[in-house]
């Protein structure tokens, strides 16, 4: 399904000029299980990462709210999509993307580049899953055609990842570190990509 889903998508985006241009592509593992971490503000992001990094499949993260919508959640769930408890987070937390990486799959997290509380715990949660597993992880950052109603209108897309880096900190002040390390590298790799898109319209 990840892949028929795919190719509909991809030939969508195409169509329409929205599929991402990529930009550090040369930065993506070819092999081995990596946590992914790309800002978010829409859903075509999903769509453009996961044809980024195709035949590979992404597992992502995603909130236990959206598996109880009719529909919708059956297709996440098709999706490779896992639930997670925000709110009240549990076991699964860990033990489901730990599990994923250990099978050598790469696991999606979509901290944005906001620094509101819940995307401080998101940011958080990729560290902490990098910390237990040692798995690496891969910052991106995507910027422009955000629904439908953008990729009706032609609007554009822009993907850039940077450089893999591993978790080193050990405990607290180690995922407080690290934390900070990722926003950082979020950030940054925000303004690049903006930069490059203005480059590219030119």
């Amino acid at each position: 399904m990840y892949k028929l889903m795919g190719g509909v998508a991809n030939t969508i985006l195409t169509l329409s000029g929205s599929k991402a241009k990529q930009f550090g592509t040369k930065h993506i593992p070819k092999e081995g299980g990596f946590i992914i971490a790309c800002t978010h503000n829409g859903y075509v992001d999903i769509v453009n990462l996961g044809l980024s990094l195709l035949p590979r499949e992404i597992h992502f993260m995603a909130k236990k709210q959206l598996f109880e919508i009719k529909g919708l959640g059956w297709l996440i769930d098709q999706l490779n999509a896992f639930p997670v408890d925000r709110d009240n987070p549990g076991p699964s937390v860990i033990k489901i993307p730990r599990q994923l990486l250990k099978e050598g799959k790469i696991v999606g997290i979509f901290p944005s580049g906001t620094r509101n509380a819940e995307n401080a715990n998101l940011k958080q949660g990729a560290i902490t899953i990098a910390q237990l597993t040692k798995a690496p992880i891969l910052p991106a950052a995507y910027i422009g055609a955000r629904n439908v109603g953008d990729v009706l209108k032609r609007q554009k897309g822009y993907l850039i990842f940077g450089e893999p880096f591993y978790v080193t900190g050990r405990g607290k002040e180690g995922r407080d570190e690290f934390t900070h390390i990722l926003e950082e590298k979020l950030d940054a790799l925000t303004e690049e990509v903006t930069f490059r898109a203005k480059v590219s319209k030119k």
